[in-house]
């Protein structure tokens, strides 16, 4: 098996739609009343599914997180450690959730956290200093 990509279920497609286009700067064509929205990052298939209209495909009901998402995360590279942090500034300018501010772990990655209108969470990092 090959990893294709990857899908969060969303509630207000809408605002989750402008979130990833004009907050992170993902490339989305769909319109805002779509069942799902297909787009691809950097080679990698990224889905935005509503979570009502998966769950009549799949006749199943589901939980969602009511808060932020601590079972996985967006991971977002950048060129380096000053661009973590320029990148970190444009995106709460823009609406984003801190989380973790910009922060240089033990492992050599510098690292920050930022959520999205759901909860879901986004690092942006880099391991590169220069």
């Amino acid at each position: 098996m090959k990893l294709d990509g990857f899908c969060i279920f969303v509630k207000d497609m809408p605002l989750m739609i402008r979130f990833y286009r004009d907050v992170l700067g993902f490339e989305i064509k769909e319109n805002e009343d779509t069942t799902n929205v297909y787009l691809v990052k950097d080679g990698t298939l990224f889905l935005l599914y509503r979570r009502t209209d998966f769950e009549k495909m799949v006749d199943k009901t589901f939980e969602y997180s009511q808060s932020f998402n601590g079972h996985s995360e967006i991971a977002l590279s950048v060129e380096n450690y000053s661009e973590v942090d320029k990148v970190y500034q444009e995106i709460l300018k823009r609406g984003a959730t801190s989380i973790l501010k910009p922060t240089t772990e033990p492992w050599g990655q510098r690292t920050c956290y930022i959520a999205d209108p759901e909860g879901n969470l986004i690092e942006i990092g880099s391991f590169n200093e220069h």
